[in-house]
Parts: structure tokens; sequence; C-alpha cells
């Protein structure tokens, strides 16, 4: 099977290929954007458009590659000893299993998802380089060899918050998902809100491209931010002719808050707003 986007994701050619090819190489594809551009939403597409079973691993600064695999839980182990439970003649029963394992235990090849992980310690992608590359790693306590029943389609984003090894990236497939030009944006806020009014649409995609071309805008707002913002001006039912002097740059938009994060990004767009009044 062949992903081909689904009926809630805008998948571009470039980026179905990229897909298809790591899928027909059997390597992790690894993904980079900006944040809001769907990197982790894509996963959950090809996991619902193949109908393979999804499996997240979210990586945090504090995750360590061992996490993915198993976790001996010795404190346990150590506890019910005390209290003479039969379960401690048995090490498996404090073998914790990890996100990696419950992906190669898996009757049907699912969609693995490694979550941002340039969010982890710079070691991360080196101390998993054989589980990825020969699908499968060693349980130690048990003295076993666990390999995948099946290999999973393995979807890593990054958000290039940090470099990651050579070694790691010659074992992946790489994609950047390019922010949508307006075309492709337009197809992607009718899939959320079909039958939404052209003339609201219109002047909404003209203020948030233009805050995106403001200079020197620290946060500019990606296009989760966009469909949250259009959903709060539906909900608060507001006038398209209000989004006109946003759209010229002549005063804040409303709602800014799902579009605007920071202090100083509203600061410069007010200070943008005054230089456009007075001229």
């Amino acid at each position: 099977m062949r992903f081909q986007g689904t009926d809630t994701y805008v998948a571009t050619n470039d980026l179905m290929m990229a897909v298809n090819a790591a899928v027909t190489l059997q390597r992790p594809l690894l993904v980079k954007g900006e944040p809001g551009t769907g990197k982790t939403q894509l996963a959950r597409e090809i996991s619902a458009a193949l109908g393979r079973p999804f499996i997240d691993w979210a990586i945090k600064s504090t995750t360590k590659a061992q996490h993915g695999l198993y976790e001996y839980d010795a404190v346990s182990r150590l506890r019910d000893s005390q209290l003479g439970q039969e379960s401690v003649k048995d090490i498996r029963n404090y073998i914790i299993r990890g996100k990696l394992w419950e992906a190669f235990d898996s009757e049907v090849a699912p969609v693995l998802l490694i979550d941002e992980i340039d969010k982890a310690d710079i070691e991360f992608p080196n101390d998993l380089l054989r589980e990825l590359d020969q699908m499968e790693f060693y349980v130690h306590e048990t003295r076993e060899n666990i390999k995948a029943k099946n290999r999973p389609i393995i979807i890593i984003t990054s958000n290039n918050e940090k470099e990651l090894p050579d070694a790691f990236l010659r074992r992946c497939f790489f994609h950047y998902i390019r922010f949508p030009d307006k075309e492709t944006m337009q197809q992607i806020v009718d899939v959320h809100f079909p039958g939404l009014k052209k003339h609201l649409i219109k002047e909404a995609m003209e203020v948030f491209f233009g805050l995106r071309d403001i200079p020197g805008l620290k946060k500019k707002p990606s296009t989760s931010e966009l469909l949250d913002w259009l959903k709060l001006l539906l909900a608060e039912d507001i006038d398209p002719a209000v989004l006109h002097d946003a759209s010229t740059k002549k005063s804040l938009p409303p709602l800014y808050g799902a579009l605007l994060k920071n202090e100083a990004d509203v600061h410069l767009f007010e200070r943008v707003a005054f230089m456009a009044r007075r001229n």
C-alpha cells in the first residue's frame, strides 16, 4: 500500500513521495520543518491511511534510548521480596517494555512515531543505531534477544533544536516540510473548515501571511495557529471587514493571541501598525 494523504491531511507530492520512499527502503523517515507544520500528525495519518497500529514515543529532555527498549524495576522486586511475594522468582515480572519493544512485538507492522528527537541528549540517536538498523536488541536481565516480528514504519520528527549525528542521519530518509504556500494553505483550510465564507478566508489569509512577512518576528505563526485563529473568528462571528485594517497592518488583528505568542512580537506589530497609520 502507498501513502496518498487522507481526507483530513493535505500532503504535498514531495511528502507523499518521501513517505513511500522510506517505506520501500525500510528506513526511518526523518521529518523536519517549522513547528506547527504537521510533522507529528503525519505519523497518525500514515497509520490511519495504511490501516496500521499507531505507537507514539514522545521524547523529553530526560528521555534515554534505554527507555524505548525496556526498564528493569529493581525497586519493586526488592519490595516484593521483603513481602515474600512469589513473583520475585521470575525476573520477567519486573521488566517494563518500552515503546520500541511494543513496536517490535506487534503482530501487524505498526507506525512508530519518535517525536521531537532533538529534545533528548546528543547521545540518544547514537544509542539507537543498532536497534533501528538491525531491528533487534538484547535484554541482559533475561538473556534474550528481542527481534521485530514485523519491521515498523518509523517516523522521526525534529525541530532542529540541535544537530543530529552523521551516523544516525545515514540510516534515515530525510524530508523537510516546507511552509505551505497560499494555494496549499487554502486546501488545508478547506479541509478543516468546509464552506467557510470566501471573503473571510481572503482577509484572514492576508492577515496571516502579512504577519509572517514582518521582518524581525521572533515566532512566526504556524499552520496550526492559523486554524485555531479561524476557529475563534467563527466562534466570535467576526466580520471580515474588521480584518481589513489588520491585513493592511494598520491595527492588531482581532484575537491576535492565537497568532502572536510573545510580547516582543506584539510590540513589533504595534510599531509597524503605527508607521502604517502615519503613512
